[in-house]
Formats: C-alpha cells, sequence, structure tokens
C-alpha cells in the first residue's frame, strides 16, 4: 500500500514541515548529485562514530556475493559525529527522496500541528538521530555509509499513530486501485514489514549488506512512540485513546 493522501487536522500551515522537505531536496540536488564527496564524506559511518575517527581514502568492503568493493570515504565534519545530523538530510537516489518525501508530506503536517513547531523539530531530530544510532549498533565496526530521512519520518509515522490512529489514509494499492483504510491499519503494518525485515537482517552482516537500514527504521519508530506518549501525557496530544476521525 502506497499512501497518496491522509484527513487532514485543523490548523495553519505546517512550516517547519515543508522546511524539512526543502532542505532534503536541496541538499540532494545542490549537494550530493554534484559531489560523490560530499555524500561519502557527510554520511553516519558506524566505525567513524563508535572509533571517532574520520576515515578517508580507499576501504575494502566485503559484498553479499562475497566480492570485494573499494569504496573511498572523503573527510567529513568535525567533529565526526555530526554526520549523525547531517546524513538524515540526504539520501541516496532520486527514488530513496521521493518516496521518504512522499510519506513527510502526507504525515508530518498533522504531527506538527499536534506538536507546535519547535517541538515538532526537535521531535524529528531526536528520533532521526536515535534511528542512526539503532543502526549503528547492528554492526559498529561497518564502514558502509548510511543516510537518509527514514529513521526521523518513522518517528514522525509513530506519533501520528499514536495521535490519530483512525485518521483515514488514502492508499495505492498495487498500482490498480485507491481506496481508504485507518492509519493505524497503514501504519501497522508498514512497521510490521519494517520489524520482519529487520529480524530477517540479522543473518545479514551489515558488512556486506548495504541496502535498506531497518533497524533505523525500527529505531526512529520507536523512539517516536516513545516521545508521542511521553508528550501526550505532558499535554500535548488527545488524551484518550484514540483522536475522533
Amino acid at each position: 500500500m502506497l499512501p497518496i493522501g491522509d484527513q487532514d487536522e485543523p490548523g495553519g500551515l505546517p512550516i517547519v514541515n515543508i522546511a524539512i522537505i526543502a532542505i532534503n531536496v536541496l541538499v540532494f540536488v545542490l549537494l550530493q548529485l554534484p559531489s560523490d564527496a560530499f555524500t561519502m564524506g557527510f554520511s553516519t559511518i558506524p566505525k567513524e562514530i563508535t572509533t571517532g575517527v574520520d576515515l578517508v581514502g580507499p576501504v575494502a568492503v566485503t559484498l553479499s556475493d562475497g566480492s570485494v568493493e573499494t569504496i573511498v570515504e572523503a573527510p567529513g565534519p568535525s567533529p565526526i559525529w555530526l554526520t549523525l545530523f547531517t546524513s538524515m538530510f540526504m539520501h541516496g537516489g532520486w527514488a530513496h527522496l521521493g518516496g521518504n518525501m512522499l510519506f513527510l508530506f502526507i504525515f508530518g503536517d498533522n504531527v506538527e500541528r499536534r506538536l507546535g513547531s519547535l517541538l515538532y523539530i526537535a521531535f524529528y531530530v531526536i528520533c532521526g538521530i536515535v534511528a542512526s544510532l539503532a543502526q549503528i549498533a547492528t554492526d559498529v565496526n561497518s564502514v558502509i555509509p548510511s543516510l537518509g530521512a527514514s529513521g526521523a519520518i518513522s518517528g514522525v509515522l509513530a506519533a501520528y499513530l499514536v495521535y490519530f490512529p483512525q485518521n483515514r489514509v488514502r492508499v495505492l494499492v498495487g498500482f490498480r486501485f485507491i481506496t481508504e483504510v485507518p492509519a493505524i491499519l497503514m501504519i501497522g503494518l508498514w512497521f510490521l514489514i519494517q520489524f520482519i525485515s529487520g529480524i530477517g537482517s540479522i543473518a545479514v552482516s551489515a558488512e556486506t549488506g548495504g541496502g535498506v537500514a531497518y533497524f533505523a527504521h525500527i529505531g526512529g519508530f520507536i523512539a517516536g512512540l516513545v516521545l508521542a506518549f511521553l508528550l501526550r501525557a505532558l499535554g500535548r496530544g488527545p488524551t484518550q485513546p484514540f483522536a475522533t476521525a
């Protein structure tokens, strides 16, 4: 199921959500497309975070088929842990960017209206950083660059699930027809897929994989759930178990 729209909550223009989308697009077009060095230098590399050392130069990586490929690491920011932040505004290609921004455009506006713009910024960044740390924990010595807004957006989906579980989400099913389902079904199925895929990926070393960072999705989602419930308890979001549709 591909989400293509949702039931918007009343409120002002979601300035922060729009700005985050714009920043992601601009970073990809203006900084990543012209320079592979920027992508390699400002992505999150687990070994750089765990050792505090900025890897520069050729590094050998064993692929899933057993072959060895050399990737060229580029200089990153100082201190190198800043890549935990920079990487959440970067993407691996147009499809990666488009998919993430579609999810953020559909679900992020309601969450921003619920939390308020300033709190939404903090929520988004915290979920993104926790997501990166969760992925790093799967292989602290990996030199595979990790990048993307998926972890932070997973946190946004979790908050949407907490605050608007019965909101109707328009989805494209099998690229054949459009229907509406409750958010709890659409997001619940999405997380179930991430969880199953993440468990399955344990058997494949992060050093030999690359691909989708499922544990970043899982980590970001759990962080979003915890923060959303905590903020609701503090008066942000509905106090009843389910928001009205």
